[in-house]
């Protein structure tokens, strides 16, 4: 009897937290782009922020969408395996 395989799938609540933070923080840096100009380093740090919060949420984003696509593929996976054997086991020329 085979084990069944235990994989990891992220919540939906999780997927949400993470295309919310991306969105905020693409918003935010568009936002300071646009409304202030950099004229101190107080406001080039902010530009700094700003694009470091892109940055790791893009990754995050990324990360995110590629765990459950090889999520999604080890499951359909299994479940080909496991048709393949029953078809292998009751195939009907089989002597």
């Amino acid at each position: 009897m085979m084990k069944p395989i235990i994989y990891q799938k992220d919540t939906a609540a999780w997927i949400f937290q993470v295309w919310v933070s991306f969105l905020i923080s693409v918003g935010a840096t568009t936002f300071t782009v646009i409304a202030i100009p950099a004229e101190n380093n107080w406001m080039k740090g902010c530009f700094a922020i700003g694009y470091l919060y892109s940055l790791s949420s893009a990754f995050t984003l990324a990360k995110t969408i590629r765990d459950n696509l090889e999520a999604s593929r080890l499951t359909a996976r299994i479940d080909e395996a496991m048709v393949e054997k029953i078809l292998a086991e009751n195939h009907p020329l089989r002597n």
